[in-house]
C-alpha cells in the first residue's frame, strides 16, 4: 500500500479542502504517496493512460507544499463534477474511448464505463482511493468497492441529509451564511414594508430551510418534507407582517418544496445521477403571496451563496477529523467504509449504509406541520444539529 488518491465529486461546498490538505499531510506522514484526481469521476473517465496530456490534464501530484495553504479557502482545489462513469451519455463520451460502434448508440440511453474507471486506477498505480462527496458521488464509490476496488469515502454535502451520519462537511458554514443573508434582507424588507421569500438549496431534506428559520428567527419556513398551502401560508405571513411594529415578514423556503398537489420545480435534462436542476419555488411561491395578500415582495434565492466561501470553524474541524479517519482506515487496510459523526463522536460505517434509507427532517418533533413553523420542544438528548 503505497499510493492513495483523492477525489472531490458533486456539489462544492466551504470544508473540502481543509479535508483534502488534511488527508496529504495525513498520508505523506503515514508514508504514502498522495495524488489528486480532478474535477470527481469526471477525471477517471477523461484519463487515457496512452496520452501523457491528459495525465496533466485530470491528474496531481500532491504534497504538504501545494497544499499548504488550502485550507484557508472555500470550494475544492481538486475541482469537481457530476460525473458517473457507470452512467455516461453518449455526448460525454471521451473521443479517445469511441469506437465503431459509437454512431449506433442511443442518444438518451447511458453507457457504463466502469471497466474503464478501474483500468484508469490501475495504470494510474493507485492502491486506495478516498472519495469525498454526497450521496450520489459516494454513490459509484460503493460501486467501485463492489468491484473490489479499496475505497473509503467522506460525506460532505450543504444539505445534511448523506444517510448514515449526523454530520456532513459543509452543512454549518451553509448554515452560517443563510442566517447572515436572511438577518441582512430584514433592512429591506422593514424599508418597504414587505414579505421575504427566501429560498436555500434542498432537494430532498429541508433541515438547511429549518435550521437557518430557527436561527435567524424566520416568520415561517417551508421544507421539502412537507407540501405546503400557498393561501394558507400567504394569510400566516400577512398576520406576522400585520403584527411585526415594522411591518414586514420573513420566510424560508427549501428549493425541493411543493405545493399540495404540486410536483417539484425543477428544469433543465437530467444529470448522470438523475436529477434535473432544481430552483424556482420561491419565486412561484412568492407570486402567490403577492396574489393573496397584496403586499409586495422581495424574493432572494441565496443558491451558491450558500456554499461560496471560506469554511467556518466546525467545518475545519469536521473535514480534519474525516480525514484523520479515513487515512487512519486505510493504514489498517480496511475499505469499504464511510467516516461518520454519530452522537458526537468519530466513527465509521460500511459504505452501503448511504443506500439503506434517506435522511430527512424529523417533522413530527421538529417541525409543526400546520403553523410552517421549526418545532423543538425538548433539545435534551437531540443531535447538535436537528434532524
Amino acid at each position: 500500500m503505497k499510493r492513495i488518491a483523492v477525489l472531490t465529486g458533486g456539489g462544492d461546498v466551504p470544508g473540502l479542502n481543509p479535508c483534502i490538505r488534511s488527508v496529504v499531510y495525513d498520508a505523506i506522514d503515514e508514508g504514502f504517496e498522495v495524488i489528486g484526481i480532478r474535477r470527481g469521476w469526471g477525471g477517471l473517465l477523461q484519463y487515457n493512460a496512452a496520452d501523457p496530456q491528459t495525465l496533466d490534464e485530470q491528474i496531481i501530484q500532491l504534497n504538504k507544499i501545494n497544499t499548504r495553504t488550502i485550507d484557508r479557502s472555500g470550494g475544492t482545489v481538486l475541482h469537481t463534477s457530476r460525473t458517473n462513469p457507470g452512467a455516461v451519455s453518449k455526448r460525454e463520451i471521451p473521443e479517445f474511448l469511441r469506437d465503431s460502434s459509437y454512431n449506433s448508440l442511443a442518444e438518451d440511453k447511458k453507457y457504463d464505463y466502469t471497466a474503464h474507471a478501474l483500468k484508469a486506477l490501475e495504470s494510474l498505480k493507485i492502491d486506495a482511493l478516498i472519495s469525498i462527496g454526497g450521496d450520489d458521488t459516494l454513490s459509484y464509490a460503493h460501486r467501485l468497492h463492489k468491484e473490489g476496488f479499496p475505497v473509503v469515502a467522506i460525506p460532505k454535502t450543504m444539505d445534511n441529509d448523506v444517510y448514515g451520519t449526523d454530520y456532513c462537511i459543509g452543512f454549518s458554514t451553509a448554515v452560517t451564511r443563510s442566517v447572515d443573508f436572511i438577518t441582512s434582507l430584514r433592512t429591506p424588507a422593514g424599508s418597504h414594508e414587505r414579505i421575504a421569500v427566501v429560498e436555500l438549496f434542498g432537494r430532498n431534506s429541508g433541515e438547511t430551510s429549518l435550521i437557518s428559520a430557527l436561527l435567524s428567527n424566520a416568520d415561517r419556513a417551508v421544507i421539502s418534507e412537507v407540501p405546503f398551502d400557498p393561501k394558507k401560508l400567504a394569510e400566516l405571513l400577512a398576520s406576522d407582517k400585520a403584527n411585526n411594529p415594522s411591518r414586514y415578514a420573513i420566510m424560508t423556503i427549501s428549493e425541493g418544496a411543493t405545493l399540495i398537489g404540486g410536483s417539484i420545480v425543477e428544469s433543465g435534462k437530467e444529470d448522470a445521477y438523475g436529477h434535473k436542476k432544481l430552483g424556482g419555488i420561491g419565486l412561484l411561491t412568492a407570486e402567490l403571496i403577492k396574489e393573496y395578500t397584496g403586499s409586495n415582495i422581495i424574493y432572494q434565492q441565496v443558491a451558491y451563496l450558500m456554499r461560496s466561501g471560506e469554511p467556518d470553524s466546525l467545518d475545519r474541524m469536521v473535514g480534519m477529523g474525516f480525514a484523520g479517519v479515513a487515512t487512519s482506515l486505510i493504514k489498517q487496510r480496511v475499505f469499504g467504509r464511510m467516516v461518520a459523526l454519530k452522537e458526537g463522536q468519530y466513527t465509521h460505517v460500511p459504505i452501503d449504509t448511504i443506500a439503506q434509507g434517506k435522511k430527512i427532517v424529523d417533522v413530527e418533533n421538529l417541525y409543526d406541520a400546520k403553523s410552517y413553523r421549526p418545532k423543538v420542544g425538548e433539545f435534551f438528548k437531540k443531535p447538535m444539529f436537528l434532524y
